[in-house]
């Protein structure tokens, strides 16, 4: 069988890091050269315009669709055999960030202010209102959902003094549909981000976010409150801050990667998802959703020398 590979969209300026549990080893980073890179230039901008500030993308197999909750409280879905976009449901908020589809063919939503939403047919139900800050969701096959909080210190808001200070206020978490309740697998996270499953459910992936260039400094406070424009250099989310997609086996080892320094097709993008030959990239910067063709991405791919 072919190594198990995870999607992960990561800001350049950021030290990421992909931390597993057991079996595989307990870390990895992201900061090596992967042996295949790849540019975004053929990146299709899907529902242009229409797409309010996307942070996940989410596919349902048997819809042919593929999901995204926007900044204006919609929750929308393209089918993929037209690139047709359907508005959903419409929520009273403006809080959402990571989602996931089940296998019944609802929605998950991470929503910082409400907790955990499900999104379906019949409308919008809070699994769990006791979370907050939530960011990103994943389902097993038993219907459990692991999910992260970034931060229990700070608010959204305040998301850079918990990247900027570098302690681990962030949690990873179990909720049980049968029982109703939310356990915390683990503390002390720094910046709980992204969350993924190996294919056989043997274990957890979680992404950790810190900006390590500021952390050292013992007077960082201080330097921020003089110079606040430091916080836009050293975390960089606006529309010129480069973005890049690595694809990673269990073992930690980068298998490819896209890249798009310069922001000139997509900035930050903050989740990906690969489907049928074509990989789904969403940002929270953006407008739209991007479709980026893999078959064209590999005819001129070219291999990058190892240090």
């Amino acid at each position: 069988m072919a190594p198990i590979s995870f999607l992960v969209a990561c800001l350049l300026a950021f030290t990421q890091e992909i931390f597993f549990s057991p079996p595989v080893s307990s870390s990895a980073s992201l900061l090596s050269n992967s042996k295949y890179s790849s540019s975004m230039k053929d990146l299709i901008k899907l529902g242009e315009g229409c797409v309010n500030h996307p942070e996940d993308v989410s596919v349902v197999v048997r819809k042919g669709a593929l999901y995204t909750a926007t900044r204006d409280g919609w929750v929308k879905y393209f089918i993929l055999h037209n690139e047709t976009l359907v508005n959903w449901k419409h929520i009273d908020s403006n809080t959402f960030l990571g989602i996931t589809t089940t296998k019944e063919g609802d929605v998950i939503v991470c929503d910082t202010e409400k907790g955990l939403l499900k999104v379906s047919e019949a409308g919008v139900e809070v699994l769990d209102p006791n979370v907050r800050f939530t960011n990103d969701v994943i389902e097993a096959s038993n219907g459990s959902l692991y999910f992260t909080v970034s931060s229990k210190e700070y608010t959204p808001k305040e998301y850079y003094k918990d990247l900027v200070e570098g302690n681990p206020h962030g949690q990873l978490l179990k909720y049980d549909p049968e029982s109703n309740e939310t356990t915390v697998l683990q503390e002390g996270c720094y910046f709980a981000n992204g969350v993924a499953l190996s294919e056989d459910e043997s274990f957890v992936v979680m992404n950790q976010t810190g900006v390590r260039a500021i952390q050292s400094c013992p007077d960082k406070w201080k330097l921020l409150e003089a110079y606040p424009e430091l916080i836009s250099l050293l975390i960089p989310f606006g529309n010129d801050a480069g973005a890049q997609v690595v694809k990673v086996d269990t073992d930690g080892i980068i298998i490819k990667d896209f890249n798009d320094d310069n922001a000139t097709d997509i900035s930050f993008v903050t989740s990906a998802a690969e489907f049928e030959d074509n990989l789904y990239v969403a940002s929270i910067q953006s407008k739209f959703v991007g479709k980026l063709p893999l078959n064209a991405s590999k005819a001129e791919m070219a291999p990058k020398a190892t240090i």
